[in-house]
């Protein structure tokens, strides 16, 4: 059962690279459904936000084990295919996560760390 994931959020498109940026989504959902066949991660959640005013308009969480989730982000072909989200979108980021067993992991991690400050 997945525990991490790996999640890049990306805001507009950079003017004037708009149908790039449709390729580049594209690319990056064959990526994912790839990885996904391969047994390199276990999914992946494609989400778009409905317009918000704020900088951030999707994002993709890939889920695996803490070991599929380190072993994709070290690949050449995760890097190449980041650095091409960098280029023609904006407010790009890349986070850690924690999903499904890892997040009750963190919270309990988390509560007993509360307990011990007594806050």
């Amino acid at each position: 059962m997945a525990e991490a994931g790996l999640c890049t959020v990306w805001g507009t498109p950079v003017p004037g690279r708009e149908k790039v940026a449709l390729d580049v989504y594209s690319d990056a959902l064959q990526y994912w459904g790839r990885l996904q066949e391969e047994g390199k991660i276990e999914r992946f959640d494609v989400v778009v936000l409905s317009p918000t005013g704020g900088d951030v308009t999707g994002f993709i969480l890939a889920r695996g084990t803490e070991a599929q989730i380190d072993s994709v982000r070290r690949t050449e072909e995760y890097q190449r295919l980041l650095a091409r989200v960098q280029l023609i979108a904006e407010h790009v980021r890349v986070a850690d996560a924690y999903v499904d067993e890892g997040l009750a992991q963190i919270m309990s991690r988390y509560q007993d760390e509360v307990g011990h400050l007594g806050v």
